[in-house]
């Protein structure tokens, strides 16, 4: 979901910086709220999926899963059937659902980025740049830690490694998000030069 939801917001700034004039007959609230629902109904599909499949596994080790949270790695780990189904779908969708939003999100700011460069004044260009600028923060915290821990061969710590990522994913780039994009707002940079 955070995926989609990038990606939707990565429209949203393309939207916005390439085609002003035409940004709120374009984005209007009903465009928003089917880009949101449609995030939402292909996860919980995606979801869906990974529930029916996981409900057809017997388990037979231990109930502690040695993680934060109920994911699905840790959870095949613990089952005595055959998972090949179970990983090859996990694959088949992490592929779907993890490349399509970062391709979206990055055809959007290569056109935002030719789009900034034709604006003649540099206080436009900053204008602009500072528009993306939180939400590529966000998206490089979010990808590079999903890159910097799943795309790594396994090793005997590759369980401290995905507990990490959980927590970085799951806790500390959300928290890390309001501090994030409130950035922009002339109220935080003034308390933030008052701190420094």
């Amino acid at each position: 979901m955070d995926s989609f939801l990038l990606a939707v917001m990565a429209i949203d700034r393309f939207m916005a910086i390439v085609h002003p004039l035409r940004y709120l007959t374009i984005m209007s609230p009903r465009v928003c709220g089917l880009l949101v629902v449609g995030s939402w109904l292909i996860t919980n599909l995606q979801s869906i999926v990974h529930t029916s499949l996981m409900a057809q596994l017997t388990f037979c080790a231990g109930s502690e899963i040695p993680h934060f949270f109920c994911d699905l790695m840790p959870l095949l780990k613990l089952s005595c059937s055959d998972t090949h189904t179970n990983e090859l779908v996990i694959f088949a969708f992490g592929i779907i659902m993890g490349i399509s939003p970062l391709t979206c999100i990055l055809l959007s700011h290569i056109c935002i980025f030719w789009a900034v460069f034709r604006i003649p004044s540099a206080q436009g260009k900053w204008k602009a740049f500072s528009t993306c600028g939180s939400h590529l923060t966000v998206v490089t915290l979010f990808y590079g830690t999903i890159f910097a821990v799943y795309l790594q061969p396994a090793s005997p710590t590759s369980s401290q490694k995905d507990k990490a990522a959980a927590l970085m994913c799951g806790v500390v780039i959300p928290m890390l998000n309001p501090f994030i994009y409130s950035l922009g707002n002339k109220d935080m940079k003034t308390a933030l030069r008052k701190l420094v």
